[in-house]
């Protein structure tokens, strides 16, 4: 299915069934994009940090479960069996911080969730493949231990933690148990190669992973997560592996990533093994977009169609 809206509106529905859409920016375009940059540039030089106020009527507490560390943000108010499990990104290499808990406060609501659970899973280069994985199974067993349902469990991960996520749930399918209600990715780092069409075409247009940005060595160069691992492992590139047997996935990509074609390729597998699928690709939107700057139309209408995505795949 093809679909537009107006930025500042959620992408239309998508009636079930797999599907592409797109969202159309503001005829400003230019200086539109300029800010964005700018704003990029002043988030990762620490002239804009994010810290994260708790919301009202929130709880935020720290957990261990078997020595992994983990937070949890609740909201007593909202009665509801359901759960989000957040498996933030930064290439296997950034910690926790503020801007994750804030995605995390924004998007339960979204999906209907009354508490947000959050990893300090173990990074590289320190600590290599499996140990992300490893962690991200004791975060899974911590809450399933609960007594909680795997289908009231909604994974949302952004670039490595959505490769963290599909790894997660390509291990529960080993272990042949029950997956999660579905999964939302924001600009998933599905493939740990460093060539790519997109890679090429918006190697100076993304401003968060192109040349000269940020976090660009992040992709630029084979990951120190990999370990002794080919990069090319389905392992640590889930476009290669068997996604048969996968929950519902939601992917929401920026139109100038430099991994864009992660989420197109992934999308493409996704809907070949038989998982149901949605991709937007939001024009003109660096890597990201959505965490980084959620003020953006483009970001809200990111979490309006998160939410609708939860109200149609996982009702209340």
């Amino acid at each position: 299915m093809h679909g537009k809206a107006q930025a500042a509106a959620c992408t239309g529905r998508d009636g079930g069934g797999n599907g592409v859409m797109a969202v159309n920016g503001s005829s400003d375009e230019s200086g539109r994009l300029a800010r964005v940059a700018e704003r990029m540039a002043a988030f990762f030089s620490g002239r804009e940090p994010v810290r994260f106020q708790l919301p009202e009527g929130w709880i935020h507490e720290r957990i261990r479960s078997k020595g992994l560390k983990l937070e949890r943000l609740a909201m007593p108010a909202i009665q509801s069996s359901r759960v989000l499990l957040q498996l933030h990104g930064g290439g296997y290499q950034l910690a926790m911080q503020d801007i994750f808990r804030r995605m995390a406060a924004l998007q339960a609501p979204c999906v209907g969730a009354g508490e947000a659970w959050m990893v300090h899973y173990r990074l590289a280069p320190q600590h290599v493949y499996p140990a992300a994985l490893e962690d991200a199974v004791t975060a899974w067993d911590a809450l399933r231990s609960q007594g909680r349902k795997a289908s009231d469990i909604v994974l949302c991960a952004d670039s490595a933690g959505a490769n963290l996520a599909l790894a997660l749930c390509l291990e529960l399918k080993r272990q042949g148990r029950a997956q999660p209600g579905f999964l939302a990715l924001l600009s998933p780092w599905a493939c740990m190669e460093l060539d790519s069409p997109s890679r090429r075409a918006n190697s100076r247009r993304d401003c968060v992973l192109g040349e000269g940005a940020p976090l660009h060595h992040a992709v630029s160069r084979p990951s120190p997560y990999a370990g002794s691992l080919d990069i090319s492992d389905p392992r640590l590139s889930p476009v290669y592996a068997d996604l048969s047997g996968l929950p519902p996935l939601l992917i929401q990509a920026g139109g100038h990533e430099a991994i864009l074609d992660d989420a197109l390729a992934l999308a493409a597998k996704a809907a070949r093994d038989g998982v149901e699928v949605s991709l937007t690709v939001y024009p003109g939107m660096p890597h990201d977009f959505a965490l980084l700057l959620p003020d953006l139309p483009e970001s809200r209408a990111a979490l309006e169609e998160l939410r609708d995505f939860a109200l149609r795949r996982h009702p209340a």
